[in-house]
Formats: C-alpha cells, sequence, structure tokens
C-alpha cells in the first residue's frame, strides 16, 4: 500500500499565505502601504530576503504594488493603473478613451444551475443579476450582463449603481469589501441578436465579441459571472503576452 508523503510548501509560500489571510481579514486596506519587509521579518521570524520572496510574488500577481523609495501598497482598484487588467478594450487608433457605465438593471433573485455551478454555489441561494451598457464617448460598445453572490452584495442596487463614478470593481472594493484579484475569460464570436443590437445601437446579426469572465477574490473564491457583448468596429480587445 503506497504511503503518501506530505506535501512541502517553501518557507516564503507560507509567509506568502499569511500576507493573503491578512489581506482578506481586512489588516491593511486597498490603498494603504503594509509594513516594511525587515518588520514583517521581525513578525513573521523569517529573514527579510524569505519576505521579500513572498511579497515579489504578490506584487507579480497584482495583489501589492511597490512604488520606489515609498513602499509597498495593497492594489487598490481605484488605481488607474488596475482599470486595464480588466478591460481590455482600446480604440483601433490606440488612444485611451475615458468609458461611462450606463446601468440599466439590478435585480435579486436565486442562483440557477448554470450560475450555482460557474460560482460554487448551492442552487437557490441569492444573487444579484447587473445589465450595464458601457459606452466611449457618446458610443455604446459593451453590453454586460453580471451575476454576483447575493450575501456579498446586500444593499446594491439600482440606485446605488447610478450614483456611482467609478469602476465597478472599485465600488465593490469600496463598498462592500470585495476585491477581484483575478479573473479567466473566455472569448467567442456570435451575431447580435434583436436585444443586444437595439442597446448597441446595430442592425442585428452584427458580428460581436462575446468575453464570459468568472472573476475571484482572495482565496480564490469565484464571485462574478459576467458576459460581455463587445461591439468591435472601432475598438479591438488587446491582450500582451510575455
Amino acid at each position: 500500500m503506497a504511503i503518501e508523503s506530505p506535501t512541502f510548501s517553501p518557507l516564503y509560500r507560507q509567509i506568502k499565505d499569511l500576507l493573503i489571510q491578512a489581506l482578506q481579514a481586512g489588516e491593511w486596506q486597498p490603498g494603504e502601504a503594509i509594513p516594511s519587509e525587515n518588520e514583517l521579518a521581525v513578525r513573521f521570524g523569517v529573514s527579510q530576503g524569505t519576505v521579500r520572496k513572498a511579497v515579489d510574488e504578490l506584487a507579480a500577481e497584482h495583489m501589492l504594488i511597490r512604488r520606489q523609495g515609498k513602499g509597498t501598497f495593497v492594489a487598490t482598484h481605484d488605481d488607474p493603473r488596475s482599470f486595464f487588467r480588466f478591460l481590455r478594450l482600446v480604440s483601433n487608433t490606440g488612444s485611451v478613451e475615458p468609458s461611462i457605465s450606463v446601468p440599466l438593471e439590478c435585480v435579486r433573485g436565486r442562483a440557477g444551475q448554470e450560475a450555482s455551478r460557474v460560482l460554487s454555489m448551492e442552487v437557490g441561494e441569492p444573487m444579484v443579476m447587473v445589465r450595464r451598457l458601457l459606452k466611449f464617448g457618446d458610443k455604446p460598445v459593451v453590453l454586460d450582463e453580471i451575476y454576483l453572490r447575493g450575501e456579498l452584495f446586500v444593499g446594491l442596487n439600482l440606485e446605488v449603481l447610478q450614483s456611482w463614478e467609478g469602476s465597478l470593481y472599485s465600488l465593490f472594493e469600496s463598498r462592500f469589501g470585495v476585491r477581484m484579484i483575478r479573473a479567466t475569460e473566455k472569448i467567442r464570436a456570435i451575431a447580435a441578436d434583436r436585444n443586444s443590437a437595439e442597446v448597441l445601437c446595430v442592425a442585428e446579426n452584427t458580428p460581436l465579441l462575446s468575453v464570459e469572465r468568472v472573476s475571484h477574490t482572495y482565496g480564490d473564491k469565484p464571485v462574478e459571472w459576467r458576459r460581455g457583448l463587445y461591439l468591435t468596429t472601432e475598438h479591438v480587445y488587446l491582450n500582451e503576452l510575455g
């Protein structure tokens, strides 16, 4: 009979996990500086080099941000540099355009089979569904249908969405304490149906880019399932590799 050997986790990975636990517990808020590497080394009883390696990985994963001469800070969705991480749509000219979020609907319901599977929920658990239109200039470009775990977004309604001036992820972070850490996406081409064509002001059967995203917070917990329809006549989906 084979005996399983215990898995080994390098010391810096253990420190990384402890730092993530502190972030998840809200010990350091988004945008706030974390203690210095020396202070963290004393706290955890390890070398400064071990702490540095753990912090380096968290910075590479966009959970922390190093600022030369200032220290290391908790990443925040209020930082303009984080915006492009989750919306990779740019104009054909390459220019950066400000986007305008137009909330269309926000309703509460119960998770069905598909949503519960994607978000690791039980069927029938509370859920929030948001529909919004994203405009660049005065042109509608993205139609989003967003499903959120209801227990994490108590109080989210259409009025809250309409009064918010920043990105949705900055709202989720600042108002509900839910920070999106990473996301996976599936992209395919589809034709606009009657409803999406009307909202995006295009003809039915116009080619669209369908972007399905699942976003995770700390602990690799899926909290958002988003299905976006992108009009790419004047924009491209840009992804930098390497």
